[in-house]
């Protein structure tokens, strides 16, 4: 038998005016956990997408070979059957299903056509075990965090009969807890010899885990290295994605701090469905003009509530607490409100939230600013096309044509169209809710820059990022929170990593 269990040949991938996939060539071998690293856009996960059979046969040229057999799979029902499963970063679970619903649906046990609960559920159980999730089997998706919702996609896997399990950014979304139990649920597969493809850009996590890493670049192999063989680092890693030496990961900034530009006093909010439990506990917080201030925190924290219920209440209920921009009384109880105001919200979640995905890049870069480009309540077309070629331009966005379907953009470039969008409605405080998340270092350098950028033009940035080194080497200022409450306040000269883990871990919330 041969140690390769998959191997694809001479992969081309276009799409409209674009070659996604140049002629790449990947191999894994039985047992191991292969990572898949490239800038966004560098192809990976349309490699994955053809694979799997979500880009059927036909559409692609090139071979695949999957235990010494040709397959030409035409959806991913048919590339299941054979063991091969791929978990996407956009978690595909029910939410108001339970556990054992998610884990079999289309895959139901059944006999006489009739489902078989108790098999269901007796299986459903050994499955958590095997992933070290202990939570009841008619537990709703709704109710569990996103940690375990990534356990559940892999237990989901595993119901398949897995051999080769695809995790498209797995730990994008995780806490670093998590984070670690997922890796090493991943070495556990590996010692039953289930292999691995891992896509990830926390290049930390590749090079703990991974036995092998092919890099891809604009669409092409670069290289793949053995971690057994090769001297491994993180900066040759990165010169392989970028074509380039990173000697920093963070753009210089000279920081020049005026007056507060935006305070929230006493902000109090409540879960929208759980209305007792509180999700923002009396917070104070302050903004100067120029000043980039980072909120730390783990997932759960309350940052991403706070941020939402600022914004024009656009979560929680029975909201209460006031909001000042330049020391006056402010108006945010509506996202209309709150956008006239000169306060803008960039989701951490850019696909459910932040773009329409079936509307062109220009559509979203002016959507929320439609009166700029507007003429007696009538879009000047003219004047959209060249706001958005002039954004397009200057937020460097990599695309066809700014016509192009926000859907088919890589996740950086996506994010550089959410970014559009709200510097197009012209904010003086910009919140940032995890704003590289799921992005490559050099996208990620580059949406540094524009935050550089925007503190030097005198606008307050409130940033939330669950990468501290992220938070330490751009913010100015830092807040952390835990369990909706401020429980610490620092500036970036005094932070450290372990300063803000202790406030996180062991501090009492402050007196505010």
């Amino acid at each position: 038998m041969s140690d390769t269990i998959l191997e694809m040949r001479n992969i081309t991938k276009t799409f409209p005016g674009v070659k996604a996939l140049d002629n790449v060539s990947f191999s894994v071998k039985r047992g191991e956990i292969h990572a898949l690293v490239g800038e966004n856009g560098a192809g990976k996960s349309t490699l994955m997408k053809v694979l799997s059979g979500v880009y059927p046969y036909g559409t692609y040229d090139g071979e695949i070979y999957f235990e010494g057999k040709e397959c030409r799979f035409h959806d991913i029902s048919q590339s299941e059957a054979v063991g091969l499963v791929i978990i996407h970063q956009e978690l595909a679970l029910i939410p108001y299903l339970s556990i054992t619903e998610n884990l079999f649906l289309g895959n139901e046990r059944a006999k006489n056509g009739i489902i078989d609960w108790n098999e269901s559920v007796s299986r459903t159980k050994e499955l958590l075990e095997k992933v070290g999730l202990y939570e009841s089997p008619n537990t709703l998706i709704t109710n569990m965090g996103v940690g375990k919702q990534q356990l559940v996609e892999i237990a989901k896997a595993l119901a398949k009969e897995v051999k080769l399990l695809i995790l498209d950014e797995p730990t994008a979304s995780l806490n670093e807890k998590d984070s670690e139990k997922l890796l090493q649920l991943l070495l556990q597969f590996k010692s039953h010899g289930i292999a691995s493809i891992l896509i990830s850009h926390k290049l930390s996590e590749v090079s703990k885990v991974a036995d092998s890493i092919t890099i891809l670049r604009d669409g092409a192999t670069i290289e793949t290295l053995d971690a057994h063989k090769d001297v491994i680092t993180e900066d040759r890693i990165i010169r392989g994605m970028v074509g380039r030496d990173m000697t920093h990961r963070f753009p210089p900034r000279e920081s020049n701090i005026g007056e507060v530009i935006f305070e929230v006093k006493n902000w109090n909010a409540y879960h929208p469905i759980h209305e007792h439990r509180k999700v923002s506990d009396n917070v104070n917080i302050k903004v100067r003009k120029g000043e980039v201030v980072g909120i730390a925190g783990l997932m759960g924290a309350g940052r991403t509530e706070l941020a939402m219920s600022i914004f024009g209440r656009a979560y929680g209920s029975r909201i209460s607490g006031q909001a000042f921009k330049n020391g006056k009384e402010i108006d945010l109880s509506s996202i209309d409100k709150a956008i006239a105001n000169g306060v803008a919200y960039a989701t951490e979640d850019r696909k459910a939230y932040g773009l329409i995905l079936i509307e062109q890049i220009k559509d979203n870069i002016t959507l929320a600013n439609l009166e700029e480009i507007s003429e007696a309540g009538i879009v000047n077309e003219p004047k959209e096309l060249t706001v958005t070629r002039e954004y397009r331009d200057k937020l460097n966005i990599k695309c066809s044509s700014i016509l192009q379907l926000a859907v088919n953009l890589s996740g950086g470039n996506q994010q550089k169209v959410v970014l559009s969008k709200w510097l197009f409605a012209n904010p003086d405080i910009l919140i940032l809710d995890e704003p590289t998340r799921g992005i490559d270092v050099g996208a990620k350098y580059e949406i540094y820059t524009i935050i550089n950028r925007l503190a030097s033009e005198g606008k307050g940035i409130i940033m939330i990022s669950s990468e501290l080194p992220e938070i330490l080497g751009i913010c100015d200022r830092i807040y952390v929170m835990r369990d909706g409450k401020i429980v610490g306040e620092m500036t970036a000269k005094e932070a450290s990593q372990e300063l803000v883990m202790k406030y996180i871990m062991t501090q009492e919330a402050i007196e505010q």
